[in-house]
C-alpha cells in the first residue's frame, strides 16, 4: 500500500486557492499573460486541453487555453472551467457591450457634458451608448460645426466638477478642425476627434450593406456624393435614418469612433 507523504511546503509558500468559474457566454475577463479583455464566444475541446475564445469589444477573437489561474475577472485571477450543459441565462448586455442593469434608474444629469459636432453624431452616439449616458447622468448636446469651439469652451466654463469633453469629425493633422482644436488648453476640456469626413463613415460599410464608403471628389457636398455614388435618392436625412436603422450595437462601428466616445465618457465621469 502506498503510505501517506505529508505537504511539507511552508504556508506561506503555497499557492492560495482560487475559485472555478464557468466561462459562460458572455462572461468578460481579461487573460492575465497577455492582458486580452473579452466576452466569452465559446469554449472547446482540443487535444491539447480545453480552450476558450474571447472577444473584445472592437470584434477581434483570441484563442487561449483554459489553465489554472488563466484569468481576471472583474480584478481577481480565477480559473475557466467548461460550463455545464444547461448553464445559466446570459447576462444582457448594452448596445455599447456593457453588462445591462436591469431596473436602473437614470442618474440626475451631470454638469459635465459632452459635445459633439451635429445632430447625426448625437443620434449614433444616443443610440450605442444612450444606456450608458442615462446611468452615469452624462448629457450630449450637438454643435452645429466646431469653427466656435474655443468660445462655447469659455461660454460653458469647465472646471474639476464640471469637464467638458468634445468630439469632432475629421481630426486629422493639418485639417481646419485640428487646428481649431488645438485652441483649446483646458485642462478640463477633452478634444478628441476621428478621422472620417461625417460620422456616417464610422458605421462599418458591410453593417450598411455596401463594400465600402465611396470616395467623393473635393468640392461636393460630401453627404450628397454618397448618395449618389451609392444610387440612393439625394435625400440626406432619409440616407441616414436608412444607415442609423443598421446600427444595433457597438460591432457595426469602426474602432477609430468607439474609442473615442469611450475615452470621452471616462474623462467626464472621473471623481472632482
Amino acid at each position: 500500500m502506498r503510505s501517506y507523504q505529508p505537504d511539507l511546503t511552508p504556508p506561506w509558500k503555497r499557492s492560495a486557492p482560487v475559485p472555478e468559474v464557468p466561462a459562460e457566454p458572455d462572461l468578460v475577463v481579461e487573460e492575465v499573460a497577455t492582458g486580452f479583455c473579452g466576452a466569452v464566444i465559446r469554449c472547446e475541446k482540443t487535444a491539447q486541453g480545453p480552450t476558450v475564445t474571447l472577444e473584445d469589444r472592437f470584434g477581434k477573437h483570441r484563442v487561449f487555453p483554459m489553465g489554472p489561474r488563466g484569468f481576471l475577472l472583474e480584478g481577481r485571477v480565477v480559473t475557466l472551467v467548461r460550463p455545464a450543459a444547461a448553464g445559466p441565462a446570459a447576462q444582457a448586455r448594452t448596445a455599447s457591450g456593457s453588462v445591462a442593469v436591469p431596473g436602473a434608474r437614470a442618474r440626475v444629469a451631470r454638469a459635465g457634458r459632452i459635445y459633439v459636432e451635429g445632430r447625426h453624431d448625437a443620434e449614433l452616439v444616443e443610440r450605442v451608448w444612450g444606456d450608458d449616458l442615462r446611468i452615469e447622468g452624462v448629457v450630449v448636446e450637438y454643435l452645429e460645426g466646431i469653427d466656435d469651439l474655443p468660445a462655447i469652451v469659455r461660454g460653458f466654463a469647465p472646471g474639476p466638477d464640471a469637464r467638458l469633453g468634445v468630439l469632432v469629425d475629421h481630426l486629422v493633422p493639418g485639417s481646419k478642425e485640428s487646428r481649431i482644436a488645438a485652441e483649446v488648453t483646458d485642462r478640463n476640456v477633452l478634444v478628441v476627434g476621428h478621422p472620417y469626413i461625417d460620422v456616417w463613415e464610422a458605421v462599418k460599410p458591410s453593417s450598411v450593406g455596401i463594400p465600402a464608403w465611396p470616395l467623393v471628389p473635393r468640392g461636393q457636398d460630401w453627404k450628397t456624393g454618397v448618395c449618389r455614388s451609392l444610387g440612393w435618392p439625394e435625400n440626406t436625412g432619409a440616407a441616414w435614418q436608412h444607415i442609423l436603422s443598421k446600427v444595433s450595437s457597438y460591432k457595426d462601428l469602426e474602432p477609430q469612433l468607439l474609442g473615442r466616445v469611450e475615452e470621452l465618457i471616462d474623462f467626464v465621469t472621473l471623481p472632482a
